[in-house]
């Protein structure tokens, strides 16, 4: 942030406050970047870039613009309901991970019951806003992926099993069917192929993080599966759902979908899985793995795979 500096008053024109007033009002800055901070502002953004595409293939076009505001907006609101909760049950752990101690409740700039009772209304205001602006199954599906993420990813498979991440995985791809439902009202072939899509994608995604971040969950007791399994059988899995993924993308192309949309996944499809059998490969032969690099492709794969599904949307 940059330096504020009074200067003088000329032609009338007021001054930039006494030292005071601009401490409070960094101070202010401050807090509001810390509550943004808590709904982890880049996994929401990450889950958006699914769910508009959907909505335009289920309305076979640009669906009402309302309707994808009120998804956005009622969809980031959840999302960002379920992270700050998170980031409340996960106070403890936070604080012994390198990755997670600059967080604002190991850091002390927002106070645990202050956190909660955030993401307790952010998450009411985003329910409440689905259930009044769409339909009660895209509402029902909202709530759902809250209460799944928190009480049962959060609070119980994060801490108990290796599977946490597979089984996180539903809550992570609920935003296609979110998506799908505020449109039609129902469930179709194509949102849940497009579901399976996210859910197997997240599973490479994931574990290229967490192998980044080892020692971090090892520290913190948390059994993610590069703590309690070899870097060769990590990668091997990783290998497996990315075929998954690229499988599921491909399987959605017969159900409607154009040849952009085909081309595009095979293509794509074909990059990833060459990407993750050189992780592997590396992994194989003891030297560094360097899965970042996984990691940010995979991104990229996502990104590339659903603007295809709005292009095509759009034929």
């Amino acid at each position: 942030m940059s330096m504020i500096t009074e200067r003088p008053v000329t032609g009338g024109a007021p001054a930039a406050g006494t030292p005071g007033e601009v401490t409070r009002r960094r101070d202010v800055a401050a807090l509001i970047r810390a509550y943004v901070a808590l709904t982890k502002p880049r996994i929401v953004e990450l889950l958006l870039i699914s769910t508009v595409p959907t909505m335009m293939l289920a309305a076979g076009g640009i669906p009402s613009l309302w309707l994808v505001g009120v998804v956005l907006v009622g969809g980031s609101l959840a999302a960002g309901a379920a992270n700050a909760l998170n980031c409340y049950i996960d106070r403890d752990i936070d604080q012994v991970m390198k990755r997670t101690k600059r967080r604002p409740l190991p850091t002390h700039t927002v106070a645990p019951r202050n956190a909660l009772v955030f993401g307790l209304v952010l998450a009411v205001v985003s329910v409440t806003l689905m259930a009044v602006f769409t339909n009660w199954l895209a509402t029902g599906l909202t709530l759902g992926a809250i209460l799944y993420y928190d009480l049962v990813y959060t609070l119980w498979l994060k801490r108990t099993t290796w599977q946490n991440t597979f089984w996180g995985g539903i809550c992570g791809s609920a935003p296609v069917l979110i998506g799908w439902a505020a449109v039609t009202g129902s469930l179709a072939p194509r949102a849940w192929g497009l579901f399976a899509v996210v859910f197997f994608w997240q599973l490479p995604h994931f574990y290229a993080l967490a192998i980044k971040f080892k020692d971090d969950y090892a520290r913190a007791g948390i059994p993610m599966l590069p703590v309690v399994a070899s870097i060769r059988r990590v990668t091997a899995e990783i290998v497996v759902y990315t075929w998954l993924t690229v499988a599921a993308s491909v399987l959605v192309w017969p159900l409607g979908m154009g040849p952009v949309y085909g081309v595009t996944v095979l293509v794509a499809g074909g990059m990833f899985i060459v990407e993750a059998h050189r992780l592997s490969q590396r992994a194989a032969r003891g030297g560094p793995v360097k899965p970042m690099r996984l990691f940010h492709w995979s991104i990229t794969y996502l990104t590339i795979v659903f603007a295809a599904v709005a292009v095509d949307a759009l034929l």
